[in-house]
């Protein structure tokens, strides 16, 4: 396609579709985001999903540079890592409610901070997920 046709094409749908940053059910009944993206009939592609992982992934550390920056910026990379997972997975509110888990954190408490992790409803919930992430607070690797 030209990019004089793409410009004017989008131009035009911008205008007419409007944009919407929360999915709604449109006037066919679809449920559709940004654009007119029609999600039920076209859904996004990998490409498109790796976009909003990355997004997500840059909004929690975000996140948590505002809320706990002395206890995020201290950590290595592994440790680090388990903080923006359980921010993904659970919001910045609940991983705030980990607050024994947090002070351990600080602290560098590694082991307690794990059994901690794993004592939580959110670990119930989660499974393998919990296991995997307290071991690699206990360990650092």
């Amino acid at each position: 396609m030209e990019a004089k046709l793409l410009e004017r094409i989008k131009e035009q749908l911008v205008r007419h579709e409007g944009l919407r940053l929360k999915p709604y059910h449109c006037t066919a009944g679809k449920l559709t985001i940004g654009y007119g993206r029609n999600l039920d009939d076209c859904g996004i592609s990998q490409t498109e999903a790796y976009v909003l992982l990355k997004n997500d992934i840059q909004n929690c550390e975000k996140q948590l540079l505002d809320e706990i920056p002395e206890i995020y910026n201290g950590l290595d990379e592994v440790r680090k890592s388990v903080l923006l997972n359980m921010c993904f997975n659970m919001g910045i509110k609940g991983l705030l409610s980990f607050k024994n888990t947090l002070a351990f954190i600080k602290a560098g408490d590694w082991e307690r901070a794990a059994n901690f992790m794993l004592v939580s409803k959110w670990a119930k919930q989660v499974g393998r997920r919990a296991l995997e992430l307290s071991e690699l607070m206990r360990k650092g690797k």
